[in-house]
């Protein structure tokens, strides 16, 4: 792993499905020592897809990473979607990556018109103004003409647009393991790669001979 130490990272949590990859995304947040503080912003849709994706029932909100991760988690704090005063809404505060996991449509559309509407969209608009790293990990399918022309603004703003596609070539067994290397080349993208992502290292093509 690289050697940068003390980076906050937020993670904005919108209403598409992939409820489970916020959760792992977390989680792998949550134990790096490179991390030193995690801004945690979901929105309404975000929440439900907790409630409804993990069986997390709303509740007290600096409770919500604990009951995420299953454990006390004080690096991780809950920053409300509404407060767009909060210091994520600021490029002078700093902030070294965001993402959005999953990202919706509706949330992609803002970010890439620049509708600061909510703290998500606000702090996505920061890190694009500001030259720092933003990934968004699109969750939808198929994409319409209008998905594709926003991500296209998006990435030609500076994020980068990491679709919630699984990988195969490192033999998956579990859902897991879908998860886990889908999630790391995610934070690879924002500087934070993981001793856990699988690396291709080349392998010989495979030779098939027709039969006369």
């Amino acid at each position: 792993m690289a050697e940068t130490q003390g980076q906050t990272v937020t993670v904005g949590v919108t209403g598409a499905s992939g409820a489970i990859l916020a959760q792992k995304a977390l989680t792998l947040l949550d134990v790096d020592p490179r991390v030193a503080r995690v801004h945690l912003i979901l929105t309404d849709a975000g929440q439900r897809l907790f409630t409804e994706e993990l069986n997390i029932a709303p509740g007290d909100a600096k409770q919500l990473p604990s009951r995420v991760l299953g454990h006390p988690a004080d690096k991780i704090e809950v920053l409300s979607n509404k407060d767009v005063g909060a210091s994520v809404a600021s490029g002078s505060y700093q902030v070294d990556a965001m993402i959005v996991i999953p990202c919706s449509m509706g949330t992609l559309a803002a970010i890439a018109n620049g509708i600061s509407d909510d703290l998500v969209s606000r702090a996505a608009d920061v890190m694009l103004k500001e030259n720092r790293k933003l990934a968004l990990c699109v969750r939808d399918t198929p994409f319409n003409r209008i998905h594709l022309e926003n991500m296209l603004r998006a990435q030609q703003a500076g994020a980068v647009i990491m679709p919630a596609i699984p990988s195969f070539y490192h033999q998956p067994k579990t859902i897991d393991d879908l998860v886990t290397q889908y999630v790391c080349r995610v934070l690879a993208q924002i500087g934070l790669p993981q001793d856990r992502m699988y690396r291709w290292q080349g392998k010989a093509a495979a030779t098939c001979e027709a039969k006369a």
